[in-house]
């Protein structure tokens, strides 16, 4: 397998990382700390850049918050000078990992993402019998760092770069806990092994996108299941063949352990196709797609506070107009038009009581 090296010198440039503060700041250039950051943003990329050339950059905390979406979910938000780290590092290593995902991986890929990863779900289910629908307990606070760091050492040898995924990877905060023992561990390896990584990061989605990709090629290339795809640590086997998918499931566990991941015992399950199934906020049905009661509820909690928002001055309206049109674009995935003559018509109103 072929390892990249000479990386840093790309990465550490002027313009890269000028690069990741466009990229870091997108829809949210108007907070307080980025524009401070902006004022000096020649010293403040030089600054960066010296600490990274002279390997002295350490990442400051995280700040810390609950959220219920719709499950609680610990979120870890890095300071903004981080995020543009963040960004200058994946601006040069994501292509050199792009190439070796499989086609059916949709997370945190651009020209990707849920609609996409949806319309093929949907191709799958209604060509197929069975479904093997699987997810992972606690996926990013149960990555490993060092099967993490060995991964993706198998692509990349630049010691300077490594230093930085290192560093990264060190300095995640504690997560959720999750105590597992797989075989030939002993009492105390569960305890002592580092893992997780801070769920809202770039890298964390990047490093956990390539933390399964091997396992992707192994369900493709060793499994031979021809229709399988995978968002995140959500993924599904399709085929006619239910024994098929049986001994497939068995294969997964035992691969899965090596990787010291467990399938969640409830969410993972093998049934007919024609029952219909959830997937990245859709209801997937024989003859059609319904969008998720509990993603209409959150929808139109967000727009609310939206219009509260922009009331009071703190967005524009346009912003409030960008945010309805990007949540009538998700709808529009699946057969939703009488749920949008109610849900638009209602805010219309809204809306007009704003101007």
């Amino acid at each position: 397998m072929k390892r990249t090296g000479n990386l840093w010198g790309q990465i550490i440039t002027f313009e890269n990382i000028l690069l990741a503060t466009k990229n870091a700041q997108k829809s949210k250039r108007f907070r307080p700390n980025i524009l401070e950051f902006n004022f000096n943003l020649e010293n403040e990329i030089i600054n960066i850049q010296k600490e990274l050339v002279s390997q002295t950059y350490e990442p400051a905390e995280y700040t810390v918050f609950k959220i219920i979406d719709p499950k609680p979910r610990q979120i870890s938000a890095a300071p903004y000078r981080d995020r543009v780290v963040h960004h200058a590092l994946c601006n040069i290593i994501a292509p050199i990992f792009e190439r070796s995902y499989i086609h059916d991986s949709y997370a945190n890929r651009i020209g990707f993402g849920t609609h996409k990863a949806l319309k093929r779900f949907t191709e799958f289910t209604r060509s197929s019998r069975y479904i093997l629908q699987c997810d992972i307990s606690k996926y990013f606070p149960t990555i490993d760092h060092e099967i993490l760091k060995q991964i993706i050492r198998k692509k990349i040898k630049c010691p300077n770069t490594l230093w930085l995924i290192d560093t990264i990877i060190d300095r995640s905060n504690l997560q959720e806990p999750f105590l597992h023992y797989f075989p030939s561990d002993d009492p105390f390896l569960p305890l002592t092994r580092r893992k997780g990584l801070p769920l809202g990061n770039l890298t964390s989605q990047f490093f956990a996108n390539i933390y399964l990709n091997e396992f992707d090629r192994f369900v493709k290339e060793t499994l031979k299941i021809k229709q399988y795809l995978r968002y995140v640590d959500d993924f599904a086997l399709f085929g006619d063949d239910k024994n098929t998918l049986e001994n497939a499931h068995q294969e997964i566990q035992k691969y899965l352990t090596d990787l010291r991941l467990v399938l969640h015992p409830k969410k993972t399950q093998l049934f007919p196709t024609k029952l219909g199934t959830n997937f990245v906020g859709f209801r997937i049905l024989p003859s059609e797609i319904r969008v998720l009661s509990k993603n209409i509820r959150r929808g139109r909690k967000r727009i609310r506070c939206i219009c509260k928002d922009v009331s009071k001055g703190k967005y524009d309206l346009n912003y409030l107009l960008n945010s309805l049109q990007a949540w009538r674009g998700h709808l529009q995935h699946g057969n939703t038009w009488h749920l949008q003559q109610q849900l638009f018509g209602d805010l219309d109103l809204a809306i007009s009581a704003i101007k």
